[in-house]
């Protein structure tokens, strides 16, 4: 009987062989291009895997998830897509890409990108019960399409520009610049988001001096796009800022002056030894009918400087606008022409009937 005898061709046969196996045991890991995706709302992202090693996957099960969510993004298993078992918001919106999936590397594209999208995924391959995963953020960005800039009716506090802006993501940075770009400190800032979670922004900015060329910046933190919107003053807003301020301090100075000359009276009638007779006569003329309606106009300007300040403001925009910026002004107007209109006959009420008492003491 002759022993078999092994040939230094068929050692070197099961040497490969032995190696080919040791190399299919060993185990591989899952990795990813990039960690971070960026995709805009309304458009698609690709999210790619890869075996390292590279091999073949298509024997193996390639899963794409969510944390938090029970159904899979996408599942592919026995060289099959498992449509039926991804999540309901994922259908008809998602494409596995294969062409290279006999080197290791597949890419699962969304479309039709929704703010709901954002945030971290998972890829998985399961190879016989050995599992490995990769993680990726997709970072999903809308950029608004529009920006309004309001210019509010003056007031005693000065001109508010606001300025509006929506379907933002994620949260924008808002700030308004002068024309040399110096930052300008607004006044109040606040958003709001509605139910697709964009951001709606909303930034007011109060000045009472001119500030020329008024830009408002809104800055995407993500992609760095900025946004820009400006607006001029005009120079007829400042103006009539104040001038309904002017008006009440000029009605006061009137009221004063009038207060002064009745005190100036006084004393000249006390000097003069004629108190008891001023007293009669000064109450005869506060309750004369020249008296009594200037109060009237006094109470009337007191409840303006009162209002004014706290009233509703109505934005430059309004078809009302005009009417309601000018009424005002009109009545205050009215009651300065009536208050100086009343002011010459108390007087001379007053130096008529007080007269004739110190004259006749003297």
């Amino acid at each position: 009987m002759m022993k078999p005898e092994f040939s230094y061709f068929s050692g070197l046969c099961v040497y490969f062989l032995f190696l080919q196996v040791t190399i299919s045991l060993e185990k591989w890991m899952v990795t990813t291009p990039t960690r971070h995706i960026l995709a805009r709302v309304g458009g698609q992202a690709e999210l790619s895997c890869q075996v390292i090693p590279p091999q073949s996957v298509g024997h193996m099960e390639v899963r794409w998830f969510r944390s938090g969510h029970s159904q899979p993004v996408y599942l592919y298993r026995g060289g099959h897509s498992m449509s039926g078992e991804a999540a309901p918001e994922y259908a008809n919106r998602t494409q596995f890409m294969k062409e290279a999936i006999g080197e290791g590397k597949v890419t699962l594209r969304i479309h039709n990108i929704s703010i709901l999208d954002d945030g971290p995924y998972r890829c998985s391959f399961n190879d016989s019960g050995f599992i490995d995963v990769a993680s990726m953020n997709l970072n999903v960005t809308a950029v608004g399409l529009e920006t309004e800039i309001h210019v509010q009716a003056p007031d005693a506090d000065g001109v508010i520009v606001e300025c509006n802006s929506r379907g933002w993501f994620p949260k924008p940075q808002m700030e308004w610049r002068d024309s040399n770009g110096e930052t300008l400190r607004h006044s109040m800032k606040s958003y709001s988001q509605d139910e697709a979670r964009f951001f709606h922004m909303k930034m007011a900015l109060l000045t009472n001096r001119l500030q020329g060329n008024i830009i408002c910046c809104i800055f995407n933190p993500v992609t760095g796009e900025e946004k820009q919107t400006n607006i001029i003053l005009a120079n007829e807003l400042f103006y009539e800022d104040h001038i309904w301020m002017k008006i009440l301090v000029i009605i006061a100075c009137i009221i004063l002056f009038i207060i002064s000359f009745l005190l100036l009276i006084s004393c000249f009638c006390r000097r003069q030894g004629c108190a008891s007779g001023y007293l009669s006569k000064c109450f005869c003329v506060f309750n004369s009918w020249p008296v009594q309606i200037l109060n009237f106009l006094f109470c009337t300007g007191l409840l303006f400087g009162i209002y004014l300040p706290h009233r509703s403001r109505v934005s430059l925009s309004d078809p009302q606008f005009p009417l309601y910026n000018k009424w005002i002004k009109d009545l205050l107007f009215v009651i300065l022409f009536l208050t100086v209109f009343f002011v010459l006959p108390i007087i001379a009420l007053i130096l008529r009937r007080l007269s004739p008492t110190c004259l006749n003491k003297q």
